[in-house]
Parts: structure tokens; C-alpha cells; sequence
């Protein structure tokens, strides 16, 4: 399988490139100074057309592939990692599950403004006491007549309290499933869309959080929180199943959030290096930081088509064993590589590097988190050994 990138995304790299470097750039360091969600600047990718690649055109997307997703993420990414993720959880946790479970009244009716990006819209999957293990799930949802009525609570959930934010679709148990025998087994979990302004639902005030101080994140509790009936999405008992499919694109588009983290600081790296002088001679000159900077080509070009391959094999609608496994590939490597490159830059910046003015300090901190959402790095290991048929438990 072939997984270039045509010349069609390479000029569309170029156009997100433009806008990255035109209306986030000049302002990346104040907003996160000011733990600022820029609302303005998100719409403008709306406008650009951004949210809306992958859904059809009769809800006002383009009708594009995942692949082209992947590189608007890449590239703003490669400017800032908290607008990279803005536009990662908008689309992939926010508009796939409506886009791929949802009912035509549904999509329909939701879906228009998130594609445009005048509105974003969260997942609710993380628990406080639940973690990696999903199934784990306490948030309940039960029938009362013609409304679910939702209690629980949610953690680190991206894109749920801004001033735009529409709605969040959550994961809870609506019921107990029974095994052949009769007896009570493993809980139904199914996925409900709750509306923002809900009573009963209410957003718990921001993380103060050691990285993407731009992106917008918060815990969520539901208090006897009531939806109608229809606000369902999928068949009833299938949201653990929606969820593992939805992590699984999301493993790819993380994926290529952390290539644009290695990639920026392989420029950033080659321009101070080339510019920085000791002892007469610039930096780049010494092996001892020459030799690091390759690293951090290698691993820009490795994570890239990593990336790269597996988004291909989605596009080309590759059998989920073949795609799982790939994700899980991409988004281990991609994710640690980063977190090293981060902190090769540090180094070869030196004291600077320490200093918040220079933008490698922000992709330091921003960093660490790529090893943890999408699945941590040891979940991402667990998977690809059941991948190679190893009895991992």
C-alpha cells in the first residue's frame, strides 16, 4: 500500500501552513501566557474549511479523506500543540462519533454548525476512577419514560466548556448485560449526546494543567441531567465499541500532532544551531549537537510515515486488525519521540531553552501529555503484542 502524500495535500500543507504561521504564530505565546482559548481564530478554521474535511457535503463539508485531516493537524501542530488538539478533539471526538453512529436527524440537526466550526463538541469517555479502563464506566443513564436521565462524572475532557461548545456526547451504563447462563455479566454502555446548557450538567472549572494551556479542558458532572429519548447515539449497548473505533482514529490523528512537535523542533533546532556561536564557530558546527539535530530528522521522517501509512490505510478502508495495529505503531512511536525531541531541544537551546520566551520550552511542556491521551504508551504496547497474537492480559 502506498501512503505518499499527493500533491493535492502537499498544497493543502502549504495552505494550513500559511494560516498556521499568519493567525497563530504572532499570538501563540500570549495566549498561552493567559491560558486564552482563542474563539476568534478557531472559527477562522472553521472558515477555512478545516473541521469539516472528512464529513459529506451535504452537511458543509468537503467530503475529504483522513489523511487530509492529518496534515492540517500536523502543521498547526507544528506552530502549537493546544490549537493542534483543538482541531484533533473537534473533529475526531467531537463530529466522527455523530458522523458515524448518528442517525440522518441527528447528523442533521448537529452537525452543520460543528462542520463549520461556529460550534465544538466534546467526548466524554475519561472517569475518575476509571482511567485506561474504559468499561469501567460508573456514569449512568436511565429511561424515565421518554428521557434519559444522566449521573456521573467525567475528567480531562477537551473542547467542553467553551464559550461555542454545543454539546458532549458521554459514555454511560444503561443496563447490565446477562450471560448464557442468566446471570449478570460485563454493564450495557451506550454513548448519549448532552446538549450544553442541559440542567443538570454542569462544567466544573478549567485544569490548570502543566502543557496545552490554550486548548480548552475540564471535568464534567451530571446531576439527574435529562435528554430525550432520541439523543441516543448508535444502538443501545454498542458505546464501548463505538469508543474503541473512534480511540482508534484518534491514535492516528495524535499521531500526527506529536509529528508536528518533532518537526518544529527539528526547525528550531537547525536555525539556533546555525545562528548560536561559541568559541567563534556556530553550535551546528560541533557534533556533539550536529548529531542530535539528525536524531531529530530521523524521527521526524520515521513518525511522518508511520503517520502517514496508517491514515492511508484508513482512507483505503483496510481490515481494523491491520488498522488497529498500525494506530497503536504510529501513535507509540510518534508520542515518545516527541517527548525526546523536546528535550533535545532544551538541551541544545541550553538556558534558553529553559526560558518561556523561546517556544521550546511551550513544546516541552506540551509534550508529555501525547504519551497519555488516545491510549497511554503502555496500553498502545499492550495492544500491538495481542496484535502479534501474544497472550498479553
Amino acid at each position: 500500500m502506498t501512503f505518499a502524500l499527493s500533491r493535492e495535500h502537499e498544497t493543502f500543507r502549504h495552505s494550513v501552513r500559511e494560516f498556521a504561521e499568519a493567525e497563530v504564530a504572532p499570538h501563540v505565546a500570549q495566549w498561552d501566557k493567559d491560558h486564552h482559548f482563542p474563539v476568534d481564530v478557531v472559527q477562522k478554521m472553521g472558515r477555512l474549511g478545516l473541521f469539516g474535511l472528512t464529513a459529506p457535503e451535504e452537511f458543509g463539508g468537503a467530503g475529504g479523506d483522513f489523511t487530509s485531516l492529518c496534515v492540517a493537524i500536523e502543521e498547526l501542530g507544528r506552530v502549537d500543540q493546544s490549537i493542534g488538539i483543538t482541531l484533533e478533539a473537534g473533529v475526531g471526538l467531537g463530529i466522527t462519533p455523530i458522523l458515524a453512529y448518528g442517525t440522518q436527524e441527528q447528523k442533521e440537526r448537529w452537525l452543520p454548525d460543528l462542520v463549520a466550526g461556529q460550534a465544538l463538541a466534546g467526548f466524554g469517555l475519561t472517569e475518575p476512577g476509571a482511567g485506561s479502563d474504559a468499561s469501567a464506566t460508573r456514569t449512568r443513564a436511565e429511561l424515565d419514560g421518554a428521557e434519559w436521565v444522566v449521573n456521573g462524572s467525567k475528567q480531562f475532557i477537551s473542547n467542553s466548556g467553551t464559550e461555542i461548545t454545543s454539546l458532549v456526547t458521554v459514555t454511560a451504563r444503561t443496563g447490565t448485560r446477562t450471560d448464557p447462563s442468566g446471570a449478570a455479566g460485563r454493564p450495557e454502555i451506550s454513548t448519549i449526546v448532552i446538549p450544553a446548557g442541559t440542567p443538570g450538567f454542569v462544567v466544573e472549572p478549567a485544569y490548570d494543567k502543566l502543557g496545552w494551556h490554550i486548548s480548552d479542558t475540564h471535568p464534567l458532572s451530571f446531576v439527574d441531567a435529562r435528554v430525550p429519548e432520541d439523543h441516543l447515539l448508535g444502538d443501545r449497548g454498542r458505546g464501548y465499541a463505538q469508543f474503541l473505533a473512534t480511540l482508534d482514529d484518534g491514535r492516528v490523528a495524535i499521531a500526527a500532532l506529536a509529528v508536528g512537535c518533532i518537526q518544529a523542533c527539528l526547525d528550531l533546532c537547525v536555525q539556533y544551531a546555525g545562528e548560536r556561536t561559541t568559541f567563534g564557530v556556530p553550535i551546528g558546527s560541533k557534533q556533539g549537537v550536529a548529531f542530535q539535530i539528525s536524531d531529530l530528522a530521523v524521527m521526524a521522517q520515521a513518525g511522518r510515515a508511520l503517520t502517514y501509512q496508517a491514515a492511508a490505510m484508513k482512507d483505503a478502508g483496510a481490515p481494523t486488525k491491520e488498522f488497529k495495529q498500525a494506530a497503536s505503531i504510529a501513535k507509540l512511536y510518534t508520542s515518545e519521540s516527541a517527548v525526546t525531541a523536546t528535550r533535545i531541544a532544551t538541551q541544545v537551546f541550553g538556558g534558553y531553552g529553559f526560558m518561556e520566551e523561546y517556544p521550546v520550552a511551550r513544546f516541552y511542556r506540551d509534550a508529555k501529555i501525547l504519551e497519555i491521551g488516545e491510549g497511554t504508551s503502555e496500553v498502545q504496547r499492550m495492544l500491538i503484542a495481542r496484535g502479534l497474537g501474544l497472550p498479553v492480559e
